[in-house]
């Protein structure tokens, strides 16, 4: 049986920089592996596994050398041809193992997060019922928050290695059953078992009691950050921060760093850690296939098209161009590495909004858009920001959104919710505003007074242009006759690994010059200027120049539309230092794109008092030292030379220092957060040609500081129809006041939350959220919860994102049984002429039932069938044919929690012209009996393996 839950996951945490539970160093150490090195080491070498099984499956060659010497950019490349995959790879990858990171910071005092204090059982729990929400998120296709829950899982499972002493036993492979609830944790200490003798000194190589690892007893350290107190004689984690080790027995035997207490071990236990996880990874990836396996790394989404679409009367043309663009876009691009991997449509009007609408089919896609009908709605806001909320939350990070109005936001209150989402997500917004001075109908008078005419007033499209600038995307202002004409910033957004090289905006406008420097790596760059009536002139590094006024000219082609200009450069575009001078009536706003393998991710972390890392995923704290870690993608051909934060409407900037941590990942070192609005900006040089030259890139997405942190932590499991409460905490470093709080969810659950927290100068505050999920959400979707917190006179302002997971709560974690009943193998020595046969039956005894069936080693043809046992129980009957020249086979049965059962056969050693029969003395197949099959003796030249 099982039970609804919802799992509240933690996507996103306050500024608080406390001491931790040390476990392997979460993002850097010098000499020693992190939590990010071994989580990236096996997500690599089991992904290059499952592309490799992949090609193999497809008749095609897999070169590449599966070791832990791996790059993202190789796995990449072996796996996908989209350059836009490696971005998605690299993001997919940085999530999981900052999530890993962040245990450190969140569960701070959670002995089973970390396998302290002998808490194997209750780690185990943690590991198996997060390794149930990621097969069910999965399910869902909500890759966020299975990658969220995957890291804190990595987390837990690696720290094991490091914090028991499994590797001082002599053990060489990882503890399987740490992963599996249903095999017993035999040979735990128990809680009266002395395990450890006081080190010598320093020296603690021989301080387990030599009776613990002869009888292969189980322990882990004891850890307090607060109290020595432990059991007598238990060993102790160790470390300046742990208070248990300085109680006897002495010291501790902690492996996190060669210079740990355990150090001499660290490889060793890493080297466990990382092969447990591989396994981990296995199971899931048997559990959810291939495919999804992929869509979980990133490695299956290249481009998005998302739309969201204001459903009511007026907007009828809009929607048939909406309809004829992503038409165009997707027949245009069916086969190509350009062809959009998934697809986004929410609806909205008033007073409704949704439903999301997420596939990856194109074919379904366009049904449901071409569905859409003009029709309902009331007065002139519509509910556009709830609609935007939900693509937000259901789209992955780095995409493009389109939203489709020519109303005012009726929901605006959301303001706050949706720049936080921007934020959080780095994903940009494009609004597609027709009809400023438009007519709406309204509902409930004569057709010949339905007519009502409203322009959007100044503040409210003001509001449109400033989220699309904070998220890097556009407002474009153009009437429904000519909406069609701005469509080619659609096609152009949705076009694979488009990068950002510069993007400003000025309010009020004012004439100034714009330089950037244009690479060798970039294709099909283009330039958009928006604003009222600008006046612009751009220049090459040639000297060539061309104004807005030209057409065609010496450098590209121009296209207007309402109050955007599109440039597009010729293809033959001399590489260097360019320059736009500009200036406009009331505004104006520029963006330069181009397709490129070179872009970066970034994430800010936070320092603890011990010199650790820990990311940091809301506003970073104005005026404090902050540290940014950094990937670029691109391969050796970049050397970066420069980071460092440009404020938005200012010229301050705060230059970076640059340390290497591995390959293209950087620790980027601030000495201060800018007050406004900034952006990061990295600067380089490429050597992937014969002269080696510049390059520039920029986030999109707009940044800022705050002077408050905000921070929360869900405890516990709460089911839907009750209340889940959590706590949050707000702290400042400045002047206290009164701050507003507010929190909402992408999916309109109820939320309950104290309507202001008051903060004394330097002080915090804490305050308690309740939110009720419906009993009727479904098991693995998504829930995004909000929480914002609004300084005196709206002047400052911080939030924290959480990603929740609703789940069902497993208590089936019996795998399925895989039985071989028959083998028929006529081989001859010439194997392609002759075949051989498998007969198997598969039962998940009382367990959810088997969902599904396939092959995992071999390339013949499976069928399955149904038939009822003589108790009552549903047996799978498995047949297996293929060809001699494929001699093994695997068989994989996945229940519907998602426990995998495998069996693995062999006929390399079965002579020509054998009929192997095997016996069964369980009756709950004696009817299956009748399914032509008899048991006989089984052959001892057989070899069949039961994994299970």
């Amino acid at each position: 049986m099982v039970s609804l839950i919802v799992v509240g996951v933690i996507l996103f945490w306050g500024a608080f920089p406390l001491p931790w539970t040390t476990a392997f160093t979460p993002l850097s150490s010098t000499g020693s592996l992190t939590h990010r090195e071994i989580t990236q080491m096996a997500i690599l070498r089991k992904t290059a596994e499952v592309c490799r099984d992949i090609a193999i499956a497809d008749g095609q060659h897999f070169t590449l050398v599966i070791d832990n010497r791996l790059t993202v950019s190789a796995v990449r490349k072996a796996c996908s041809s989209s350059v836009l995959s490696e971005l998605r790879f690299y993001g997919a990858i940085l999530g999981i193992y900052l999530s890993n990171a962040a245990i450190d910071a969140v569960f701070v005092l959670s002995a089973k997060h970390h396998v302290d204090n002998e808490a194997f059982r209750e780690g185990r729990s943690l590991i198996t019922q997060g390794v149930a929400s990621v097969k069910f998120s999965m399910q869902q296709g909500s890759y966020i928050s299975a990658r969220v829950t995957l890291g804190g899982v990595c987390h837990t499972l690696q720290d094991f290695y490091s914090h028991s002493n499994w590797v001082e036993m002599g053990n060489t492979v990882p503890l399987s059953n740490l992963t599996r609830p249903d095999l017993p944790l035999n040979n735990l200490a128990g809680p009266d078992t002395q395990t450890c003798r006081n080190c010598i000194g320093q020296n603690c190589s021989e301080n387990i009691l030599p009776e613990i690892l002869l009888q292969k007893k189980l322990t882990s350290g004891y850890f307090s950050l607060f109290s020595s107190a432990k059991p007598a004689g238990k060993c102790s984690h160790g470390g300046s921060s742990d208070r248990t080790s300085t109680r006897e027995p002495v010291g501790g035997i902690n492996k996190d760093q060669i210079s740990s207490s355990h150090g001499s071990y660290h490889y060793r236990a890493a080297d466990l850690a990382i092969n447990a996880t591989m396994e981990l990874l296995e199971d899931i990836r048997l559990a959810a296939g291939n495919q999804a396996f992929l869509g979980l790394m990133g490695l299956s989404r290249t481009s998005l098209l998302a739309f969201v679409i204001d459903t009511t009367g007026s907007m009828s043309n809009d929607i048939e161009v909406a309809k004829r663009a992503s038409f165009n876009i997707i027949d245009s691009r069916r086969g190509t590495p350009d062809e959009p991997s998934e697809y986004i449509l929410v609806p909205f009007h008033d007073p409704g909004f949704g439903p999301l609408i997420r596939t990856e089919s194109a074919d379904i896609f366009k049904k449901r858009i071409g569905s859409l009908s003009a029709s309902s709605g009331g007065d002139f806001p519509e509910m556009c920001f709830s609609g935007l909320l939900l693509a937000l939350a259901g789209a992955p990070p780095s995409s493009d959104i389109f939203v489709f109005t020519d109303a005012s936001a009726k929901d605006s209150e959301l303001q706050g919710t949706i720049e936080a989402m921007i934020e959080s997500t780095r994903s940009r917004v494009t609004f597609m505003l027709t009809n400023r001075f438009s007519s709406r109908r309204k509902r409930g008078v004569l057709e010949s007074q339905r007519t009502l005419s409203r322009a959007m007033s100044q503040p409210e499209v003001q509001l449109y242009r400033d989220l699309a600038h904070v998220s890097g995307g556009q407002a474009i202002e153009v009437t429904k006759s000519t909406l069609s004409l701005a469509t080619t910033v659609i096609t152009d957004a949705s076009t694979s690994a488009m990068a950002t090289v510069l993007q400003v905006m000025r309010s009020p406008a004012k004439a100034e010059n714009f330089s950037f420097v244009l690479d060798s790596s970039l294709s099909n760059v283009t330039l958009y200027i928006t604003g009222v009536s600008p006046v612009f002139t751009l220049y090459s590094p040639t000297g060539v120049s061309q104004s807005g006024s030209e057409t065609d000219g010496p450098l590209g082609s121009i296209q207007t539309v309402g109050n955007l200009w599109r440039v597009k450069l010729n293809s033959d575009i001399p590489t260097g230092d360019w320059s736009i001078s500009i200036n406009a009536t009331s505004y104006y706003s520029i963006k330069v794109i181009g397709q490129s393998s070179v872009d970066f991710l970034f994430h800010f972390l936070e320092q603890s008092e011990r010199g650790d890392l820990t990311p940091k995923d809301n506003r970073p704290l104005t005026g404090e030292n902050s540290t940014l870690f950094l990937s670029v993608t691109g391969e050796d051909s970049v050397t970066l030379t420069d980071v460092f934060l440009a404020e938005v409407s200012g010229s301050d900037t705060v230059n970076g220092t640059i340390t290497a941590v591995g390959g293209l990942t950087f620790l980027v070192h601030l000495q201060r957060i800018p007050e406004g609005a900034f952006v990061v900006q990295m600067k380089g040089l490429l050597s992937n040609s014969s002269s080696p030259g510049r390059f520039q890139r920029q986030s999109p997405t707009q940044l800022r500081g705050s002077i408050v942190a905000i921070k929360a932590q869900s405890i516990g499991i709460v089911e839907p129809g009750n209340p889940f409460s959590l706590s949050f905490t707000l702290a400042t470093n400045a002047a206290g006041g009164n701050y507003t709080i507010q929190a909402r969810t992408d999916r309109n659950f109820n939320v309950s939350v104290p309507g202001s927290l008051s903060l004394e100068e330097g002080g915090s505050a804490q305050g308690t959220l309740t939110l009720i999920a419906p009993s009727d959400t479904e098991s693995g979707s998504d829930v995004t919860l909000t929480i914002t917190a609004v300084g005196p006179g709206s002047t400052d302002s911080n939030y924290v994102t959480l990603r929740l997971a609703v789940m069902a709560k497993v208590t089936d974690f019996t795998r399925p049984v895989c039985q071989v009943v028959r083998i028929k193998a006529d081989c001859p020595v010439e194997c392609s002429s002759a075949s051989w046969e498998l007969s198997a039956y598969l039962t998940d005894g009382n367990g959810t039932g088997i969902a599904r069936v396939f092959i995992n080693i071999g390339n013949g043809s499976l069928s399955t069938s149904q038939v009822m046992s003589e108790n009552g129980t549903n047996v799978t009957v498995a047949f297996y044919n293929a060809s001699c020249c494929s001699p093994e086979v695997q068989v994989v049965a996945v229940d519907k929690v998602g426990n995998v059962g495998t069996c693995f056969t062999s006929i390399k050693s079965i002579f020509a012209n054998n009929t192997i029969e095997i016996p069964n003395t369980d009756t709950i197949f004696s009817r299956c009996y009748f399914v032509s099959y008899s048991m006989y003796l089984l052959l001892c030249n057989l070899i069949v393996y039961f994994v299970w």
